[in-house]
């Protein structure tokens, strides 16, 4: 049975840095696609709207955050990715220092 998680952040309110991350995100680096895979999710979308971001990620049983985060730590090529995606990201009001996308809660549910 897979579990869906929905997080947010947010992109700098700048046209020409929010077309150059989606162009980004049309040719995601196989290894980035690689680490996404290999740790339990099996599904992950990406929407915008204005300089907001929405993920929505459907998992297996075998994922958990934490072996997720340390797989990324390990990894220079998602490190690399990472650093990369940061010159287009921005905080969320109300993050901690580090913390970039941020789960939203479920509020509503027909």
């Amino acid at each position: 049975m897979s579990k869906k998680y929905y997080l947010t952040l947010d992109l700098k309110a700048d046209d020409q840095l929010i077309a150059e991350y989606e162009a980004m995100h049309k040719a995601v680096w196989p290894e980035i696609i690689e680490s996404i895979t290999s740790s339990g999710i099996e599904d992950m979308e990406i929407y915008r709207v204005g300089n907001r971001l929405f993920m929505i990620m459907e998992v297996n049983d075998d994922f958990s955050f934490a072996q997720k985060d340390a797989m990324d730590a390990s990894n220079e090529k998602v490190q690399e990715w990472e650093t990369l995606m940061w010159k287009y990201q921005q905080a969320l009001p109300g993050a901690k220092p580090g913390e970039k996308w941020m789960m939203m809660d479920k509020i509503f549910q027909l």
